[in-house]
């Protein structure tokens, strides 16, 4: 499922409508030209902070999902921490392939039966 979300991402960018890196993403944000940002699993914890206040405050959806080596390696980049969706097709099944994989591997309760 991993693979299907990095190879979405590396599409939305060849359509160009992806940006990509902390400082473009937040321009791309307060501009209000963004649908979806992504914030690799393993960033910082301030980056985390700022991409979720920025955008909730702006009613952009954020995701959680991947490592930065390779959300970087699938848009042909180096190391990348923060990914933005321009486009609003792409952005909802991006949304929709990154909740369906929590789903997908379930999320109980430890000791419920």
């Amino acid at each position: 499922m991993e693979n299907k979300i990095y190879s979405f991402i590396g599409l939305a960018k060849k359509a160009g409508k992806l940006v990509s890196g902390e400082e473009t993403c937040e321009r791309a944000v307060k501009a209000n030209k963004i649908f979806l940002v992504i914030v690799a699993d393993d960033a910082s914890e301030n980056t985390k902070k700022k991409f979720g206040d920025i955008c909730g405050y702006r009613g952009i959806e954020v995701r959680y999902f991947g490592e930065k080596k390779l959300l970087g390696k699938c848009i042909g980049k180096d190391i990348r921490s923060v990914v933005a969706v321009s486009g609003r097709e792409f952005a909802e099944r991006l949304k929709q392939l990154i909740d369906s994989r929590s789903i997908e591997y379930g999320g109980g309760i430890i000791g419920e039966s």
